[in-house]
């Protein structure tokens, strides 16, 4: 299936194609695109997300499919690949599949595994329906839930109203499917074949996240096969909304170091 895609950036430039978290959108990757307007960015609403199809299945395989059929409808045969949460997941799958298909990986806090406990935990709160009043309200309500500790209110309010849909009973809510998140969360509970991926790949971590503690990047480290550099950035998981410049300082100099040793 051909995802929704978004572009930014210089068409003739390298691409670096983005596949955002679960419950996210193409366009969370807007600010980060403008700051690397050398490159060609091409970013997609995941299935079950956004503006793509949404039907199942929801399995990783699909997901990958679902990428590799998007980047060559585009004329994209290798390009570098950067993923956010189960995105980063998804880069990591991908790249161990089709490493062909694959130049470098760029990972921001990336749900490389989720204790089957925890992600049962997360699913089973997903399955409630959650709506709001109004979009402000959804704002309120991202604010309020914590996560995203240095993220100011202006940036939500730019980014949330793109992302939520207003149903038949007036409530606005998340342009995703509860289940395609369930889901997911059941496939990040599965171990990743990291022995298997051999680009070289740059982790941009939120310093107070959940999602990536300290043990997991030590186990990464360990059975990674390929390079790895592992960056530190303030905040938590949304490493876009918290720390956008140093993130997009982290890309830029990973990619920049990777494009001069002709990696």
């Amino acid at each position: 299936m051909r995802l929704h895609v978004v572009e930014w950036g210089t068409p003739d430039g390298p691409a670096l194609v983005c596949a955002h978290g679960v419950t996210s959108h193409s366009l969370r990757f807007r600010r980060l695109a403008e700051r690397l307007p050398e490159r060609r960015i091409v970013a997609v609403d995941l299935r079950g997300h956004g503006y793509s199809e949404w039907e199942p299945p929801w399995d990783l395989a699909t997901h990958v499919g679902d990428l590799l059929e998007t980047a060559a409808a585009l004329g994209i045969e290798r390009a570098d690949w950067m993923g956010h949460s189960f995105g980063g997941r998804l880069a990591l799958e991908l790249a161990a599949g089709e490493p062909e298909r694959v130049h470098r990986l760029v990972l921001l806090d990336p749900a490389v595994w989720v204790p089957p406990p925890r992600a049962l935990a997360i699913a089973e709160q997903v399955r409630a329906d959650e709506s709001f009043a109004s979009p402000a309200e959804a704002v309120d309500a991202r604010l309020a839930g914590g996560g995203i500790p240095h993220t100011a209110r202006s940036v939500l309010d730019d980014e949330l109203p793109e992302h939520l849909q207003q149903g038949d009973d007036g409530r606005w809510r998340y342009r995703y499917s509860r289940a395609a998140v369930v889901a997911a969360y059941g496939e990040m509970a599965k171990r990743p074949p990291l022995e298997q991926v051999r680009a070289p790949a740059l982790i941009v971590r939120g310093d107070e996240t959940e999602v990536l503690p300290p043990a997991l990047v030590a186990s990464t480290r360990e059975l990674y096969a390929g390079e790895l550099e592992v960056v530190d950035v303030p905040g938590g998981h949304i490493v876009m909304w918290d720390a956008l410049e140093e993130t997009a300082e982290a890309i830029r100099r990973f990619l920049s170091r990777a494009d001069m040793a002709g990696v």
